[in-house]
Order: structure tokens, then sequence, then C-alpha cells
């Protein structure tokens, strides 16, 4: 049966206890709505500073799903790295935080600009 032997491979593999358990299962229900919303609100916004935190939130649920992914041991980061660290794992929170920071000082630079 192949439900049954897949999830004996993770039993084997991966024992969480249930802290981390609920630590993962919050961290995918309240991302997964983050990015819904933010889905949901891309077409009515135009504004580029919005547009930015809402690609920002996509980015951080595609984050938070593949370090998931990682603990499981599910995905491929050995195939680029840059020294010991993979690249994946780099690029991911640097786009996130980016994205961020140009919003925060667009919106900052109206402000000041409205003034």
């Amino acid at each position: 049966m192949f439900r049954l032997e897949f999830f004996s491979y993770f039993a084997d593999t991966v024992s969480m206890d249930m802290g981390q358990t609920i630590y993962i299962s919050s961290q995918l229900v309240l991302g997964a709505l983050t990015a819904f919303l933010a889905i949901l609100l891309w077409p009515k916004i135009r504004d580029p500073a919005w547009m930015l935190i809402i690609f920002g939130s996509i980015i951080a649920y595609i984050e938070t799903v593949y370090s998931i992914l990682n603990i499981f041991g599910i995905n491929g980061e050995e195939l680029i790295v840059f020294g010991s660290i993979p690249v994946i794992s780099l690029i991911l929170p640097t786009i996130r935080m980016t994205f961020f920071i140009i919003a925060f000082a667009i919106m900052v630079f109206r402000q000041s600009r409205s003034k």
C-alpha cells in the first residue's frame, strides 16, 4: 500500500514532537492564508509599493514551504551550492526582504514628497 509506505518513510526519517508539528502547521496555514489574500488583492491594486508587498508575501510563503520541504528532506537543495549554502536558501529571503525594502522606500519617498 503506497500511503502506508509513504508515511512510514517519513516516520522513520523525521521524528517531530508536538511543538514542531504545531509550528509547521501554523506556518503553513497562516502563510497560505496570507498568500491567498495577497493573490486576491493583486488584481485590485495598481500601486507599485503595494504590489511589492504582495510579491514579498507570496515569496515568504514559498520560503516557508521550501524550508518545510527541507526539514522533511524532500527538496534537492544540493543542486546549486554557493560555498556550503544552497543558493535557493540565499535567494528566497533576500528577494523577499528586497521587495519589502523597496516598497517601504517608495512609501517613505511619497510621504516626504507630499509635505
